[in-house]
């Protein structure tokens, strides 16, 4: 008989156990798809005693997942405790050093160390899959890594967290703001007690700096991400992008020219008519612009226990079925890390769709030719100007203006509107949000 693939399993969240609950549910299936036997014979958690929804004691129980990463009882090592430094990554890399392949749904640890755990896994000819730290239940990373090896890619782009996706759709669908639907994501489960890590952006930028990697064959280049969150949307903008014909999405984009690489994590209003301003609550998506195939649009669930726990064991099934095949195994961002291209940043790109632009005005004669002197000062053209009352005070009545732009950059809006604040012509920080044209 071929030996049962041993499996270890440190972290036991609602990921972990979902794994657990899964794999009892699909073993005899999963067996049948990969031609052997596969086996969870051992697990660790921070607390042994923790009602989980389902027994692990006929598991073997390690206190230290490092004990665990480098028992000899175990061929994969499954790593879903998170943190991008500390037990996660040293777990790994013990568990790589031991021989033992690795899934991890880990995409901080990835992000930030990425580069040196596939060049460990794959000088032990050792499998590193991470299926489930991009999108959840979508299978981007096998897509990019495999299907995709005769496409040059030009451009993907994404909604790669399900929280801000799900704020951002409930102040539209129900008129609330954006702390009061924070608190709703948070009392559901979506969002962390402490979210910063999902509105500010960092989490979609993790998730983004590794889709580059598999898209263009470089090395990860997270800090050369430009990040900027969804705390400062406001019902406001919601409302104006509706009227506009546009709805919001947190973005993740990254786009090859000839003069390198461009990544941004950004609120962006796209078409009401697009596909992906179609993609509400806590759905992910990502499109894929390619030499070949063309477009490509997927969308699913991007979290959740039962389409995270999916992914790990696809991961889980391909090690059974390579491990028996070949001993080189496919390189963990498509590419021997040897050969992956030093990242060359390339400069945000003018937006030919334009900008929308929110600002307030003390309401004032000839209001409107300030503002469009200093914008042609900076070769800022418009398309739509709208105007607004934001006061019933006759005295001093204050003035919203929604602008939007044609071909332009950021740098010269923020250059203008500064200038603008500064002579008094505008009474507060303008809320610059940039428009996309996806599919």
């Amino acid at each position: 008989m071929i030996q049962a693939l041993r499996i270890g399993i440190a972290g036991l969240g609602t990921v972990g156990s979902a794994v657990l609950r899964l794999f009892d549910e699909k073993a005899k299936t999963l067996a049948l798809r990969c031609g052997r036997p596969l086996k969870i014979v051992a697990v660790s958690a921070k607390n042994l005693k923790r009602k989980r929804g389902i027994a692990i004691n006929s598991y073997k129980w390690y206190d230290d997942p490092l004990k665990l990463a480098s028992s000899e009882e175990i061929d994969v090592f499954v790593e879903l405790m998170g943190g991008e430094q500390g037990i996660a990554y040293l777990s790994v890399e013990r568990a790589l050093k031991t021989g033992h392949h690795v899934v991890t749904a880990n995409k901080a640890l990835l992000a930030h160390q990425g580069i040196a755990l596939a060049k460990l896994a794959e000088s032990k000819g050792l499998l590193l899959n991470f299926e489930a730290a991009v999108a959840g239940g979508i299978p981007i990373i096998k897509l990019l890594r495999e299907s995709f090896s005769s496409n040059r890619i030009s451009r993907v782009y994404s909604i790669l967290n399900g929280t801000c996706n799900y704020i951002l759709t409930r102040m539209r669908d129900q008129g609330l703001s954006f702390e009061q639907c924070l608190k709703e994501a948070q009392n559901l489960g979506y969002a962390e007690a402490d979210p910063t890590l999902d509105i500010e952006g960092n989490d979609t930028a993790h998730k983004l700096a590794l889709l580059t990697s598999l898209a263009f064959g470089t090395v990860i280049m997270l800090d050369d991400i430009y990040i900027k969150g969804i705390r400062n949307i406001s019902l406001e903008d919601i409302r104006a992008a509706d009227e506009l014909g546009y709805r919001i999405k947190l973005l993740g984009v990254t786009i090859k020219s000839d003069t390198g690489i461009e990544q941004r994590v950004q609120p962006t209003m796209v078409p009401t008519s697009s596909m992906i301003a179609q993609v509400n609550g806590v759905t992910n998506a990502i499109a894929i612009e390619s030499d070949l195939i063309g477009k490509l649009f997927l969308s699913g669930a991007g979290a959740g226990g039962n389409p995270t726990a999916s992914a790990i064991l696809s991961d889980i099934t391909d090690i059974a079925i390579f491990s028996q095949i070949t001993a080189q195994n496919i390189p963990v961002f498509g590419r021997p890390t040897n050969i992956l291209k030093p990242y060359k940043k390339s400069a945000i790109s003018p937006n030919s769709t334009g900008y929308f632009i929110r600002c307030s005005v003390d309401d004032c004669t000839d209001l409107f030719s300030f503002i469009a002197q200093e914008l042609a000062k900076n070769h800022i053209s418009l398309k739509t100007i709208i105007q607004k009352s934001l006061s019933d005070n006759k005295s001093k009545p204050k003035q919203t203006i929604l602008l939007i732009t044609h071909q332009t950059s950021e740098f010269a809006i923020y250059k203008a509107f500064n200038t603008l604040m500064q002579n008094g012509t505008i009474v507060n920080k303008p809320q610059i949000i940039r428009i996309e044209s996806p599919v």
